[in-house]
């Protein structure tokens, strides 16, 4: 076992990635010529199915060295074992290490790029050199709450700032679309659209029925028909309003009006020998049609960006009067278990004050392998979370500390029944313990039999999701450290 309790070492993806198919068996390591052992890996790639996908290059301990995406896999893949491969400076020591390699495959381009991106932040290969850094994918955002919305392109879909503690104004309900896999084509397809629709992108706080807008100069947009320049209020924020409503509709459609009329105006741009106009507008379609290339927040995979938001003291005041508690909530704690097909099993705390996080006390907890479980079973997330609230809380049972305000467990009844079965045995017991389902999202309390249901827009259910949440993507980061150790041979 390890120590009671690891520190806090930064988040980390849930993106979801099955498990890699291995492409051949190969012989044991040294019993083959270079040769032989590239005419393999070669004939390997050939029999790859012809779709998107990632593939992930192995040495002769399993250690993951190189991954990669494909729009072909038979046609990337093969091209690193013909005997003319060049693969730089940085590179060509791989193919002398490549032993085998894995792959998986992907709905499209777009996908790939995202599942190559989360394994190479994950694993950390030693021949990659790009996405190990912090940069994401972008997305695109519509803003609500302001008198006249406005369009922006940006890397942190939730607003924000660490260093203030404050969320920007413009993004409190706004419309997020996205991670695009291709920020150039969602930059122009933003600035062909505004054409169309025109929207602003400007950053100004415009207040309607404010005198000094009459006076202001609206800027060059407006005078090439782009934006109505609602800065001078030249339009009314109702009309305006439904030009940015058509607009978000038009991102969730199959945009199959605005382009076919891009390309009857590109036909007839060829027709007229118009060559350039021609080739900008199929630029300008390719970009319309590449917004498809996006996932969904929910899909999880830039956790490092999509932290959710709440505004802690409604939540907190929401949830005591859910709970039914006499005192104000100061601290909540979260707990949840993550393993990979029973292994590697680890616990997850996170800890939150006032309603944000709380890093100092984050904690985690690998659990120790279960035997002769029914079935044949390596993993049971209900001995797993009396292992994780036994070790967290047996000071706080015995008096030594004072509990959390209220204590969450992801899961349902029986994770609840689970958790209460560990504070039975202590001598002190907590104020209030809980667990939240997923899917229905229902919170089951240690004092009702029926679980609690909330509006998806409650203040309270929204913070138990966000403490949840956090539980789970800590929880994750460390499984997935321990899943890198063994795989990667760190």
């Amino acid at each position: 076992m390890a120590d009671d309790a690891d520190q806090y070492g930064g988040f980390g993806g849930e993106g979801s990635v099955d498990e890699p198919l291995a492409a051949d068996t190969p012989p044991p390591w040294g019993t083959e010529s270079r040769e032989a052992r590239m005419t393999r890996l070669s004939k390997a790639a050939r029999n790859l199915p012809p779709v998107p996908g990632v593939y992930l290059m192995k040495d002769h301990k399993g250690v993951v060295v190189y991954v990669g995406k494909a729009a072909t896999l038979p046609d990337r893949v093969s091209s690193y074992f013909v005997p003319s491969a060049d693969l730089g400076v940085q590179k060509q020591p791989l193919l002398d290490e490549v032993w085998t390699f894995e792959y998986l495959t992907c709905e499209g381009e777009w996908e790939a790029l995202l599942v190559e991106n989360r394994l190479i932040k994950d694993i950390k290969p030693k021949y990659n050199a790009r996405l190990v850094d912090d940069k994401t994918f972008p997305y695109l955002v519509v803003t609500q709450r302001e008198d006249y919305p406005r369009v922006f392109v940006t890397r942190n879909p939730t607003g924000f700032d660490a260093k203030t503690g404050e969320v920007a104004p413009e993004m409190r309900g706004a419309k997020v679309f996205g991670p695009f896999t291709n920020a150039g084509a969602l930059r122009e397809a933003v600035q062909v659209m505004q054409r169309v629709f025109k929207y602003r992108t400007c950053k100004l706080d415009i207040v309607h029925g404010d005198p000094k807008n009459r006076f202001f100069r609206p800027c060059l947009l407006h005078a090439i028909g782009q934006c109505t320049a609602p800065c001078n209020e030249s339009i009314a924020p109702e009309p305006y309003r439904r030009d940015v409503e058509r607009f978000t509709r038009f991102l969730d459609s199959k945009r199959s009006t605005v382009l076919r009329e891009l390309r009857e105006e590109m036909t007839e741009a060829s027709k007229n020998l118009e060559f350039e106009r021609a080739a900008t507008l199929r630029d300008q379609i390719t970009a319309i049609e590449r917004l498809d290339d996006r996932a969904k927040r929910s899909d999880g995979w830039q956790p490092e960006t999509e932290l959710s938001y709440v505004d802690p003291q409604s939540g907190l005041k929401s949830l005591q009067k859910t709970l039914g508690l006499d005192a104000a909530i100061r601290c909540i704690e979260g707990i949840d278990i993550a393993h990979l097909q029973g292994g590697e099993t680890v616990g997850s705390k996170v800890s939150f004050v006032d309603g944000r996080p709380f890093k100092d006390e984050y904690r985690r907890y690998r659990i120790k392998g279960f035997e002769n479980l029914p079935g044949g079973r390596t993993n049971d997330d209900y001995m797993s979370i009396r292992e994780v609230v036994s070790r967290r809380y047996r000071e706080a049972g015995a008096g030594h500390e004072l509990y959390p305000e209220v204590i969450l467990i992801d899961g349902g009844l029986g994770q609840l029944h689970a958790a209460l079965e560990a504070f039975s045995e202590l001598d002190v017991k907590p104020p209030m313990v809980i667990s939240l389902a997923k899917k229905e999202e229902l919170i089951y309390t240690q004092e009702k039999a029926e679980p609690i249901r909330l509006s998806r827009n409650n203040a309270g259910l929204r913070m138990l999701q966000q403490v949840r949440d956090e539980a789970h993507r800590f929880a994750q980061h460390y499984h997935h450290v321990l899943r890198r150790k063994r795989t990667v041979g760190e």
